[in-house]
């Protein structure tokens, strides 16, 4: 069955041999063959036409970009001028007000250290009368202190929260307690 060939016969009863082809693409690769070897120069020109088109159109594209990119440098130069300007004042607004109120801040301090130094001398003069610090007479002041220093004692009558002898060394159970043997060898020579 391997050796059977197909003849086909005209008009002319001429036996004629017909290889056998996928009927359905044979037509399209002889058209496509046959499109090729009539107008493959032509296609050939044209794609390359079409290309240079292509490199000619980004070129210009590119200059009208760097053209655009140039002025709104030109302009973002003036933009970035007027930024900086704009930060620099409102740098030194902040800085006026800083120095102003570390200004009035020194001068508080200094009214301080001069209310203090005056206090300190009234004190000492006061001291040197025999008066104490607080404008009485030490002699008067000792009996007043006594009875005011009772009034302004805490009372101890509260229970203290933790008894004596804790110590949070020792843990919750006093000094009785389990403790590891010594490491090393066993003593005994």
């Amino acid at each position: 069955m391997d050796d059977v060939e197909i003849i086909d016969v005209d008009d002319d009863n001429s036996p004629r041999e017909v290889p056998l082809k996928n009927p359905d693409l044979s037509p399209l690769s002889f058209s496509a063959a046959e499109f090729l070897s009539l107008y493959g120069w032509h296609l050939l020109a044209l794609s390359l036409a079409v290309f240079l088109l292509i490199q000619q159109l980004r070129k210009r594209r590119f200059d009208r970009n760097q053209r655009d990119s140039v002025r709104q440098t030109m302009q973002d130069a003036s933009l970035v001028a007027k930024r900086q300007e704009a930060m620099e004042a409102a740098r030194r607004k902040m800085q006026e007000e800083l120095d102003a109120k570390a200004a009035i801040f020194k001068e508080k301090q200094r009214q301080q250290e001069e209310v203090k130094g005056r206090q300190k001398i009234e004190e000492w003069e006061r001291m040197k009368q025999g008066k104490s610090s607080k404008g009485n007479k030490l002699s008067e002041g000792t009996e007043e202190a006594g009875s005011s220093s009772a009034a302004l004692k805490p009372k101890t009558d509260k229970k203290p929260l933790r008894s004596d002898g804790y110590s949070p060394l020792m843990g919750p159970g006093g000094s009785c307690t389990w403790r590891p043997g010594r490491r090393g060898p066993s003593a005994g020579g």
